[in-house]
Protein backbone atom coordinates (compact mmCIF):
# COMPACT_ATOMS: atom_id res chain seq x y z
CA UNK A 1 0.00 0.00 0.00
CA UNK A 2 1.19 3.34 -0.69
CA UNK A 3 0.45 6.43 1.38
CA UNK A 4 -0.64 10.15 0.20
CA UNK A 5 -0.16 13.23 1.95
CA UNK A 6 -2.95 16.07 1.35
CA UNK A 7 -1.26 19.63 1.21
CA UNK A 8 -2.91 22.71 2.23
CA UNK A 9 -1.51 25.93 0.38
CA UNK A 10 1.53 26.28 3.32
CA UNK A 11 2.53 23.07 2.42
CA UNK A 12 1.03 22.13 5.96
CA UNK A 13 -0.82 17.75 5.91
CA UNK A 14 -4.52 18.14 5.97
CA UNK A 15 -4.24 14.61 5.68
CA UNK A 16 -2.72 10.84 4.57
CA UNK A 17 -4.67 8.19 2.78
CA UNK A 18 -3.78 5.02 1.71
CA UNK A 19 -3.96 4.26 -1.96
CA UNK A 20 -3.47 0.52 -3.39
CA UNK A 21 -0.20 -0.07 -5.35
CA UNK A 22 -2.44 -1.17 -8.38
CA UNK A 23 -3.19 2.54 -8.68
CA UNK A 24 0.39 3.64 -9.18
CA UNK A 25 1.19 0.86 -12.06
CA UNK A 26 2.12 2.97 -15.42
CA UNK A 27 1.86 1.72 -18.87
CA UNK A 28 5.77 0.67 -17.94
CA UNK A 29 4.17 -1.97 -14.96
CA UNK A 30 5.87 0.48 -12.58
CA UNK A 31 4.90 2.46 -9.41
CA UNK A 32 4.45 6.22 -10.57
CA UNK A 33 4.33 8.84 -7.75
CA UNK A 34 2.38 10.91 -10.47
CA UNK A 35 -0.25 8.11 -11.05
CA UNK A 36 -0.68 8.25 -7.00
CA UNK A 37 -1.55 12.13 -7.15
CA UNK A 38 -3.70 11.67 -10.39
CA UNK A 39 -5.32 8.73 -8.56
CA UNK A 40 -6.21 11.30 -5.68
CA UNK A 41 -6.87 14.63 -7.36
CA UNK A 42 -9.22 12.44 -9.08
CA UNK A 43 -10.85 11.46 -5.74
CA UNK A 44 -10.91 14.50 -3.83
CA UNK A 45 -10.11 17.46 -6.81
CA UNK A 46 -8.73 18.46 -9.36
CA UNK A 47 -7.38 21.38 -7.00
CA UNK A 48 -6.14 19.21 -4.48
CA UNK A 49 -2.39 18.79 -3.81
CA UNK A 50 -0.57 15.31 -2.43
CA UNK A 51 2.54 13.83 -2.05
CA UNK A 52 3.48 10.50 -1.52
CA UNK A 53 4.92 10.07 2.08
CA UNK A 54 6.60 6.84 3.07
CA UNK A 55 5.17 4.74 6.15
CA UNK A 56 9.06 3.16 6.69
CA UNK A 57 10.37 6.96 6.23
CA UNK A 58 12.39 5.76 3.31
CA UNK A 59 12.24 8.68 1.79
CA UNK A 60 11.35 12.92 2.82
CA UNK A 61 12.54 11.83 6.02
CA UNK A 62 9.18 10.98 7.83
CA UNK A 63 5.95 9.52 7.16
CA UNK A 64 4.07 12.79 7.27
CA UNK A 65 1.04 12.97 9.59
CA UNK A 66 -1.89 15.84 10.11
CA UNK A 67 -0.38 18.66 10.67
CA UNK A 68 3.56 18.01 9.95
CA UNK A 69 4.99 20.49 6.92
CA UNK A 70 6.49 19.57 3.68
CA UNK A 71 9.53 21.37 2.86
CA UNK A 72 9.44 21.39 -1.23
CA UNK A 73 12.61 22.48 -1.27
CA UNK A 74 14.29 19.82 0.57
CA UNK A 75 12.12 17.81 -0.30
CA UNK A 76 11.04 16.14 3.22
CA UNK A 77 8.35 15.97 5.70
CA UNK A 78 8.90 18.19 9.25
CA UNK A 79 7.58 17.35 12.59
CA UNK A 80 4.99 20.24 13.97
CA UNK A 81 6.85 22.92 15.80
CA UNK A 82 6.46 21.09 19.69
CA UNK A 83 6.72 24.75 21.75
CA UNK A 84 6.60 28.35 20.05
CA UNK A 85 10.58 28.87 21.68
CA UNK A 86 11.94 25.80 19.64
CA UNK A 87 13.75 26.75 16.77
CA UNK A 88 14.39 24.27 13.52
CA UNK A 89 18.29 23.73 13.20
CA UNK A 90 19.81 23.15 9.83
CA UNK A 91 18.94 18.97 10.08
CA UNK A 92 15.14 20.19 10.17
CA UNK A 93 14.99 19.14 13.98
CA UNK A 94 13.51 21.41 16.37
CA UNK A 95 15.60 22.05 19.33
CA UNK A 96 14.93 24.06 22.47
CA UNK A 97 16.71 26.89 23.52
CA UNK A 98 18.87 24.90 26.30
CA UNK A 99 19.85 21.39 25.52
CA UNK A 100 17.79 18.59 27.68
CA UNK A 101 20.35 17.49 30.45
CA UNK A 102 22.00 14.05 29.73
CA UNK A 103 21.31 12.18 33.00
CA UNK A 104 17.65 11.57 34.50
CA UNK A 105 14.34 11.66 33.15
CA UNK A 106 13.00 15.31 31.93
CA UNK A 107 10.49 17.80 30.80
CA UNK A 108 10.33 20.73 28.80
CA UNK A 109 8.37 23.54 30.82
CA UNK A 110 7.25 26.10 27.95
CA UNK A 111 6.09 29.00 30.33
CA UNK A 112 9.55 28.85 32.09
CA UNK A 113 11.48 27.96 29.19
CA UNK A 114 13.21 25.45 31.17
CA UNK A 115 13.59 21.45 31.72
CA UNK A 116 12.23 20.45 34.47
CA UNK A 117 13.13 17.07 36.18
CA UNK A 118 10.73 14.11 36.54
CA UNK A 119 10.05 13.44 40.23
CA UNK A 120 8.92 9.75 40.69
Amino acid sequence: MAHFAELDENNIVKRVIVVHNNELIDENGQESEAKGVAFCKNLYGSNTNWVQTSYSGSFRRFFAGTGFTYNQTENIFIYPQPYLSWLLDNNFDWQPPTPKPIEGIWYWDEPTLAWIEFDA
